[in-house]
């Protein structure tokens, strides 16, 4: 079987119960792996509606979801219908409802029930946002110092899934004018429109890297200007991925901006 990232996130959240980084890591994974959520029938045609296939633990309702394809079709012995939704996307509507999650259950290690709660926690979240917020153009860029390992393992593993929206990033010391100082993470050759889609993942990364009170200046350079060469001379820098040919999605909830509604 192929261990996937939530299987490694499971892992380690049960490897350290006391300690709330890798547990903040899980549901961080949760919220950008897409689910492939089991159903009773096959979604409407235009795939606004979806029914979940639920079952009762102790009068509360639970959906079930998997982070593979083939872990669905294991649990329910065979091809079924099914709708693919963004773990965020997932939460919002069970804790909406006032329903559970039970993930890859009898599927893989990371089997693992989420009550309503948790799911409205996460939700609750992802709303709220992190500290990164844009700032003025530095006066000045210097190598960063002191940034944490959990805040650039979150950095790194929240911009591998920002596909197509920025050639690289690079994080730097920053000094405005007027002596404030500080830490940007500055995007180098921003897709139109992408800055916003960019601004909420740092802040999402600052979120669930655990750090009190984090804050992170997020700016936008040409590629190739001034501002961007002085800045991948000092800075740490972080490749996104290019993006890749679209692929042709049937599955219904399979377009993050279209969620269905569940019935």
């Amino acid at each position: 079987m192929t261990e996937t990232a939530l299987d490694r996130a499971h892992a380690d959240m049960e490897a350290a119960e006391d300690d709330g980084g890798p547990r903040l890591a899980f549901y961080h994974c949760l919220a950008d792996t897409s689910l492939f959520v089991l159903l009773t029938q096959e979604a409407d045609s235009k795939g606004d509606h979806v029914t979940p296939r639920t079952f009762d633990l102790e009068g509360t309702e639970y959906a079930l979801a998997f982070d593979t394809e083939e872990r669905l079709a294991g649990f329910a012995g065979g091809a079924a219908p099914y709708a693919m939704l963004p773990g965020r996307t997932l939460a919002g509507m069970l804790a909406g409802a006032g329903a559970g999650l039970g993930l890859n259950l009898d599927a893989a290690p990371s089997s693992i029930l989420l009550p309503p709660e948790a799911l409205g926690w996460l939700a609750e979240t992802l709303g709220q946002g992190g500290g990164a917020e844009a700032h003025a153009r530095p006066e000045a860029v210097s190598a960063p110092e002191g940034v944490p390992q959990a805040l650039l393992s979150a950095l790194d593993a929240k911009l591998a899934r920002a596909e197509g929206l920025a050639s690289h990033a690079c994080l730097a010391g920053a000094r405005y004018a007027g002596g404030a100082s500080g830490h940007v993470l500055m995007f180098i050759g921003a897709a139109p429109g992408a800055e916003g889609a960019l601004t909420r993942a740092v802040s999402e990364a600052l979120t669930f890297s655990g750090i009190e009170a984090g804050a992170l200046d997020v700016g936008f350079a040409e590629a190739g200007g001034a501002l961007a060469q002085r800045l991948e001379k000092v800075g740490l820098r972080f490749d996104l991925p290019r993006p890749s040919s679209p692929l042709q999605r049937a599955a219904p909830g399979s377009d993050p901006s279209r969620p269905p509604r569940l019935k």
